[in-house]
């Protein structure tokens, strides 16, 4: 009896070119990974990425502290479900279009255990016009971080983290999470409005790949939260990104954040699709 080759395996630099293609099916959904793979996710000897193919069938899914499925339909899901099962040491969250992560969870969760939280509809918010021809008013304050200021950018990017995710970034030592916002700061990729020496608005670019960028870590300072500057905060980001660095701006929020939602759609933004996110 023939054995059939098996379906799912760990990807090299020799399939970037297939990855990516793969990932272009759907730009903005797949961007995140898109971004790792040209960082140089498929280098190393962990096999961050699983690819899956048979019968000229392809997906994929992103496999280090996050767990990200790509184009995985029904018949992938237990295939590589397999395979992910064995990276529970440093996943801390799966995340991505719902229609593949709950799937995906749903195999894992007997041998993973219990979740932190499973965030089960969080829209995709896209835009590809300027905010200024829609006629959203800029908040022209606000600019790239620059290098010097990292010591007010870490603050408010753990502020909002731990916020978000429900505890802090780090534990003792900062360095390693300096180290990480440090990188988005040098690549003009951390958008800040500052007051009397405070950022008091952050929103980082935090994937680019496919002509499109991801942005996230989207924070007001809660003082000056109601203040009526998030509006044209947001407005900036996309300005800013649609000039200097892709032609389609996209982020993903929680549903139950209906102060955000509201600040996205004034902006521009439109509902493209929905992820889901379960922490671990």
């Amino acid at each position: 009896m023939l054995r059939m080759p098996a379906p799912v395996r760990g990807l090299g630099m020799a399939d970037a070119t297939q990855a990516l293609e793969i990932c272009g099916r759907d730009p903005v959904s797949n961007v995140f990974v898109a971004a790792r793979i040209l960082e140089g996710g498929l280098t190393g000897g962990r096999n961050s990425v699983l690819g899956y193919d048979r019968g000229g069938r392809t997906g994929l899914c992103w496999t280090s502290a996050n767990v990200v499925p790509v184009e995985v339909s029904s018949d992938m899901v237990e295939p590589l479900a397999a395979k992910v099962v064995k990276r529970r040491a440093w996943a801390s969250s799966l995340f991505g279009p719902v229609d593949q992560v709950l799937p995906l969870w749903e195999v894992l969760a007997p041998q993973w255990g219990p979740p932190r939280e499973v965030r089960g509809n969080q829209p995709v918010m896209t835009i590809r016009s300027a905010p200024s021809v829609l006629g959203v008013p800029i908040d022209t304050a606000v600019r790239p971080a620059a290098a010097e200021e990292l010591d007010l950018v870490v603050p408010a990017a753990a502020a909002m983290f731990t916020e978000e995710i429900g505890y802090p970034p780090f534990r003792g030592s900062d360095r390693a999470y300096r180290l990480s916002v440090g990188a988005l700061v040098r690549d003009g990729r951390s958008l800040v409005r500052i007051e009397n020496g405070e950022v008091i608005f952050k929103a980082d670019i935090g994937s680019v790949a496919l002509d499109v960028a991801q942005i996230q870590g989207v924070w007001v300072h809660p003082r000056w939260r109601g203040r009526g500057i998030a509006v044209p905060a947001m407005a900036a980001v996309v300005e800013h990104v649609l000039r200097h660095v892709a032609q389609t701006v996209t982020l993903y929020v929680n549903d139950f954040n209906t102060p955000a939602l509201a600040t996205y759609r004034h902006v521009g933004f439109v509902q493209t699709g929905t992820f889901a996110t379960v922490l671990l």
